[in-house]
């Protein structure tokens, strides 16, 4: 009944919104009417003096499209933090897309719960304040997926810049030379490099958002290396090789770690899983063994307090286990 109910008042709503749109359109075409035809304007006509306004090219990076969640999500401490996270992470969305599907996803959750008498108040709170941050982690995966990528194509990248400009090419060729080669997401980036510096930017101001946007440390040598070389002078395709033979080695090193690591996180994943095995193999075999912790109110609260504290292990092993090179 509940899930119906959230159904409908979705339904609801989304009909009005857009009502409210298509009979705003239709409005403002019957207002508009038709186009009147251009006219010839005199010189006389024209105030010289008058400042020109342009037409603005570039979009406004607005956090949502409506504005009243736009200007509520800029008060919010950390919404940047958000903004730069999602841009790492190669999504399209806006910020205010991705809250509101966050507390979409938190008051379903909640509503379901808290319809359900055996569950306490607190767990449901909890359970609702997890189901929301879902939408913030899937971001947060695939932004270490991609980190992780162009982590691994970056010495590629290099060595084939070294060897375009070992032949001959300029800097600038060879990255575009780069971005016809290389995979994505690398190839992305170093086409975002080249249009900045096309549109006006100095190569120090396009490298350095180039290491802005992609927070990796090789990204940041590769930058320092190139601003270095062009202020000093000096062999720019042997600077380069060296760089990507230190990146692939510490990349080995990285990979040893990780594998290092995955032991524990499978054993902290075993360990969390464990006992909700085991109630589950004893609710088969004895199912009256444990009603006496959903018949009590103290029981349940222990069951919650126990699931809590099952996924808050689970998360600090993981988290020791994330092991910095």
């Amino acid at each position: 009944m509940t899930v119906l109910l959230l159904v409908t008042v979705f339904l609801a709503t989304f009909g009005l919104a857009t009502a409210a749109v298509l009979g705003g359109r239709r409005l403002f075409d019957d207002r508009s009417g038709a186009p009147e035809p251009l006219s010839v304007i005199e010189p006389e006509a024209i105030d010289w003096d008058s400042p020109v306004i342009a037409p603005q090219l570039l979009k406004e990076d607005a956090l949502s499209t409506i504005s009243a969640w736009d200007s509520l999500l800029a008060k919010v401490d950390g919404i940047e933090i958000m903004k730069v996270h999602m841009a790492e992470a190669g999504v399209n969305w806006t910020v205010g897309r991705l809250t509101a599907m966050m507390l979409l996803a938190a008051a379903a959750t909640f509503a379901i719960l808290w319809k359900m008498s055996w569950i306490p108040g607190l767990a449901s709170l909890l359970v609702a304040i997890g189901a929301g941050s879902i939408p913030y982690m899937l971001v947060a995966r695939r932004r270490n997926k991609r980190l992780r990528q162009l982590e691994e194509q970056f010495p590629d990248a290099l060595d084939s810049l070294a060897r375009a400009v070992r032949a001959g090419n300029p800097f600038s060729a060879g990255l575009e030379l780069l971005t016809r080669e290389v995979p994505q997401p690398l190839a992305g980036e170093f086409r975002r490099t080249l249009d900045e510096r096309n549109l006006g930017k100095n190569w120090d101001a396009a490298l350095t958002h180039m290491a802005q946007r992609i927070p990796i440390v090789e990204v940041s040598l590769f930058v320092a290396a190139v601003q270095l070389q062009s202020r000093t002078g000096g062999k720019l395709h042997e600077v380069l090789t060296k760089l990507a033979e230190n990146m692939r080695e510490a990349s080995a090193l990285r990979g040893e770690v990780r594998a290092i690591a995955a032991h524990g996180r499978l054993t902290g994943l075993i360990l969390t899983l464990l006992p909700v095995g085991i109630a589950a193999i004893m609710a088969m075999v004895n199912p009256g063994h444990l009603l006496v912790l959903w018949k009590e109110e103290t029981g349940r609260t222990m069951v919650a307090a126990a699931g809590i504290c099952l996924v808050l292990a689970h998360f600090v092993i993981r988290k020791l286990m994330d092991i910095k090179v």
